[in-house]
């Protein structure tokens, strides 16, 4: 039986269990964030950018928390998907085609590891698991800027 502490690290960092989805863990523990950033936050930057650093600080400790329990960076950790797909909708204009570009470019990024994230997949702890979605959020939040501006002027 699992401490309290450790209860509360497992919830946070599968993502209020999202995360023990059998396939695709990773994109199905995004969902629930993508919900809160369209549904809850409705594009309010102060909160978005809040829910993102809460997430990431969260992130973190559980994802320090769970690597003892489970190993380095399992599949079924994914608080810091949460904190990456809050970055990717940062300052976006709240449009569902923003939100859903922003959802696949980042699922797409977080797999893909571009630099710097696989090297900051390397981090110790909660650090390397949090940090490469981090980047792979600002590079969705990039390239959706991209795709809506090309959208608007071509």
């Amino acid at each position: 039986m699992r401490n309290l502490t450790e209860r509360v690290a497992v919830c946070v960092a599968t993502g209020l269990y999202s995360g023990f989805f059998p396939i695709v863990a990773g994109t199905v523990g995004t969902i629930p964030a993508w919900l809160i950033a369209y549904f809850v936050l409705r594009g309010d930057q102060s909160l978005i950018i809040s829910a993102a650093v809460v997430f990431s600080v969260l992130s973190v400790w559980s994802g320090t928390m769970c690597e003892r329990l489970w190993g380095h960076d399992p599949k079924k950790i994914v608080m810091d998907e949460w904190a990456g797909m809050l970055v990717a909708v940062i300052a976006l204009p709240y449009t569902l085609t923003a939100y859903v570009i922003a959802f696949f470019a980042f699922r797409f990024f977080d797999v893909a590891k571009v630099p710097p994230a696989a090297q900051a997949e390397r981090l110790r702890g909660g650090w390397g698991i949090t940090m490469d979605d981090i980047i792979a959020g600002v590079y969705a939040n990039l390239f959706t800027r991209l795709v809506l501006y090309g959208m608007e002027h071509w």
